[in-house]
């Protein structure tokens, strides 16, 4: 996806501190993290920022859900990440 067609979605007020944008732009680094350890395998503080950027990125969503299940189906489905498993407790 790119970037400028996403962030035209969400509206002007609403563009840095909005939950869809901060998950997008973690997921923007998760991506690049990625791409970044299939060539570095043993770059392990990479790992560990990407670890601590995906439980980011999780607690975003999860409060997501629970706030507004339309916008989250909806933001899943643009960044095209799969639904997190529930936790139970």
């Amino acid at each position: 996806m790119v970037k400028s067609a996403f962030i035209s979605v969400i509206s002007e007020k609403e563009r840095r501190g909005s939950v869809e944008f901060q998950v997008f732009h973690f997921t923007n680094k998760i991506r690049r993290l990625t791409s970044h350890l299939e060539v570095h395998k043993k770059d392990y503080l990479s790992q560990r920022g990407l670890r601590k950027i995906l439980g980011k990125r999780q607690r975003l969503l999860a409060y997501l859900e629970k706030k507004n299940g339309a916008r989250y189906k909806e933001l899943i489905g643009q960044l095209g990440i799969r639904e997190a498993k529930k936790k139970t407790r």
